[in-house]
């Protein structure tokens, strides 16, 4: 494929010059320890746990039971599939056609190799109109790139609109879920960072679900009718016609695609598909997937700018940020298939557990295990791979099928092959290899773990404090005691011949 990640631009227009390699993502994509340490931290957490258990089993039921609705979802699936792989190997065109389509009814895209570009777009952008403040829909792509963090060191102070990221905003805090930032808080908790931090609130506000959204929408209906730039991010574009898609349940997203004078949307190049036709499917897959419902309650679409109704100045910013490198890789890069549901984190037991905080990026759980270390390069996110146990309940939710667990295994075996310095396990595995290809080799080696059993003295696995460097793998896991008698030995025993 063309490399499509292009130079920063000059506004208005942006001239498209190819680049030789793909960079590395920069922005919200690392964390500052490894994910066990991090995990380690979180599960000592009782609360938070609470928390997560609670609402991850909700959605699911939720989401169990809209997809049982569904006679054809399997095959609902195999197209979301079908048309994602279409996409990535098509890609480059496509990327071009959608720009064609937008800046034809009056948009203009620009593009940006990474998060330091699409930051410093974005802020010239909101600059040229002289506003000091943005309104913004929820976006990955924008928490990605750190954009407003960008924002406030150039003086411009960017509101969040969706009711659980301005949760997070308030309260100083980062998101942990895809879909829900604020799964880790529970309505108490909510209560007291309005109280503290939300101007003019009723101090007699109760943590009843209802008065909480209440506040939030008087907090917020002010700062929609004053603002005069909004920054979105896009579940998806329509490379045909140009037309950008933003799905939410709250409303929060109209109001800042429809209010402002000037739209900038963000968005990752991975989020296109060709047809309105191929839209169809993905209007039916993510909202059974990730909300639990059957049609999300808000769908926006715009194309371009149209005279006297919605905004008057529309630019779209195509972010690369490391897609292209993970494009590049024929077994990870259909980690870019996915849709954003966080149908993935639902499921997992390690997200359960950990929270998303954890993973140190703002895509957390099995998706988040796959692609940030991708967009980063494996080595510089290289704990995440392993933060999974590999069940396959991931994959077997993943609306459009992507293969987790596969790609997991992938990274790990890049990772194994990046390292320099011998470890323990590779010398023991290399052994273990080498035996294997020996007969000779093997029966010793049966005859030599034999002696585990005494170590064990009758018990079923062996002793998990074994001396180093055999406790770093004991102590994650069991090791079954060596049976008294071995498989080949039982068949010469039954059959004759040598063991």
């Amino acid at each position: 494929m063309t490399a499509v990640h292009l130079g920063m631009p000059a506004l208005p227009t942006a001239p498209r010059p190819a680049l030789p390699t793909a960079p590395a993502g920069v922005g919200h994509l690392r964390g500052d320890r490894p994910f066990p340490d991090a995990a380690r931290d979180a599960l000592r957490d009782g609360q938070l746990r609470a928390n997560l258990g609670h609402a991850t089993s909700t959605i699911r039921r939720k989401r169990a039971a809209v997809v049982g609705e569904v006679p054809d979802w399997a095959e609902l699936r195999s197209a979301g599939r079908a048309i994602k792989a279409a996409t990535m190997a098509r890609l480059d065109e496509l990327l071009v056609q959608l720009e064609e389509q937008v800046t034809a009814r009056g948009g203009t895209v620009h593009w940006a190799r990474d998060a330091l570009e699409a930051n410093e777009i974005v802020t010239r952008l909101v600059q040229a109109t002289d506003a000091d403040e943005v309104v913004k829909v929820k976006s990955m792509a924008t928490q990605e790139i750190g954009l407003n963090e960008a924002l406030e060191a150039a003086g411009i102070t960017a509101h969040e609109t969706d009711l659980a990221e301005l949760i997070v905003q308030l309260g100083e805090d980062e998101p942990s879920h895809i879909l829900v930032p604020a799964i880790h808080k529970n309505r108490a908790e909510i209560r007291e960072i309005f109280l503290r931090t939300m101007p003019g609130v009723d101090a007699d506000l109760t943590d009843e679900p209802r008065r909480l959204a209440m506040a939030a929408r008087a907090h917020l209906r002010e700062r929609f009718l004053r603002a005069r730039v909004a920054v979105s991010g896009a579940n998806f574009a329509v490379a045909e016609t140009g037309t950008l898609a933003v799905v939410e349940s709250e409303g929060n997203g109209r109001m800042c695609l429809t209010l402002p004078q000037t739209l900038i949307t963000v968005m990752g190049i991975e989020k296109l598909v060709p047809t309105w036709r191929d839209l169809e499917v993905f209007l039916q897959l993510l909202p059974r997937s990730s909300t639990g419902e059957r049609m999300n309650p808000y769908t926006s679409m715009w194309t371009g700018v149209s005279p006297g109704d919605g905004p008057e100045e529309f630019h779209l910013v195509l972010l690369d940020n490391g897609r292209t490198a993970v494009l590049a890789d024929e077994v990870g890069r259909e980690a870019l298939h996915c849709i954003r549901c966080s149908a993935c984190l639902n499921v997992c037991p390690v997200y359960e557990r950990t929270g998303g905080h954890a993973y140190g990026s703002v895509y957390p759980g099995p998706i988040g295990a796959v692609l940030s270390p991708q967009l980063t390069g494996v080595e510089d996110n290289a704990s995440l791979p392993y933060a999974s146990s590999l069940c396959g309940a991931c994959y077997d939710a993943c609306p459009v099928a992507i293969d987790i667990p596969s790609i997991l295994v992938h990274l790990r075996g890049e990772h194994v092959e990046a390292q320099e310095r011998t470890t323990p396990e590779a010398v023991a595995f290399r052994a273990l290899a080498r035996a294997m290809s020996h007969p000779r080799l093997w029966r010793l080696a049966q005859r030599a773990a034999g002696l585990g059993r005494l170590l064990a003295r009758g018990r079923p696995t062996l002793p998990a404090a074994l001396p180093p460097p055999a406790w770093a793998w004991t102590r994650s896991r069991d090791l079954p005691t060596p049976p008294r008698e071995t498989f080949t030995q039982a068949w010469a025993r039954e059959h004759g011949g040598r063991s």
